[in-house]
């Protein structure tokens, strides 16, 4: 049982770094409430799953080529400019919590799995840490706690995103319109950051 509640805990580790996806959490929380930002972290969740599922079937090593690492790095780096600038834009605009809760629950499922799967750096942290977490548990246990210990990574995950969601969906009722904005502003400049350091590492891929 401590070893369940060991691999809880690796989820929640996994998961606790701020990045795009935390980022883009809070945005959504404050925005549009709990719902959204916890379908963000549900759907990042689902990449996580792929990640994991490419991990165990060993094809990670035709991810490992130069020409893959060089497409996800400057399929990340498109996604995450693109989405910062988009938040900067909309920030400037007047904030109508309306529109935004009408924003359908499927697109913020869709957003999360698709600022996580993107992501080239989500992509070899799973490789590599949940590479050596699988290569430890398939010398040690059989299939049964295989399958159980990868579900507890993913009870860490919940809970983590569960937490998320609802702190980012507290503070959109205390914050003011101006605070809102300039918190859009702060990730929107978080997420450029990130796309151009995932740009960075694919031009060193293909011209260094």
């Amino acid at each position: 049982m401590s070893a369940f509640f060991g691999y809880v805990f690796l989820g929640i580790s996994l998961a606790a770094p701020i990045g795009p996806v935390n980022a883009a959490q809070l945005t959504k929380g404050i925005y549009g409430g709990f719902g959204h930002a916890w379908l963000v972290g549900l759907g990042a969740m689902l990449a996580d799953a792929v990640y994991m599922l490419i991990v165990y079937l060993g094809v990670f090593h035709f991810l490992e080529t130069p020409f893959m690492q060089t497409l996800l790095w400057s399929f990340g780096c498109f996604v995450l400019i693109y989405t910062g600038v988009d938040s900067i834009l909309t920030a400037g605009k007047e904030v109508k919590m309306k529109n935004i809760k009408s924003n359908s629950f499927k697109s913020s499922f869709f957003y999360g799995f698709l600022l996580s799967i993107s992501n080239p750096l989500s992509m070899m942290f799973w490789l590599g840490i949940f590479g050596s977490v699988l290569a430890k548990t398939v010398s040690t246990y059989d299939l049964d706690h295989i399958i159980l210990y990868s579900l507890a990574i993913f009870v860490g995950l919940f809970i983590w995103d569960v937490t998320m969601a609802f702190t980012a969906s507290s503070f959109r009722k205390i914050l003011t319109s101006k605070l809102l904005g300039g918190i859009s502003i702060i990730s929107g400049l978080s997420l450029i950051g990130f796309g151009a350091y995932f740009g960075v590492q694919a031009i060193r891929l293909l011209f260094f």
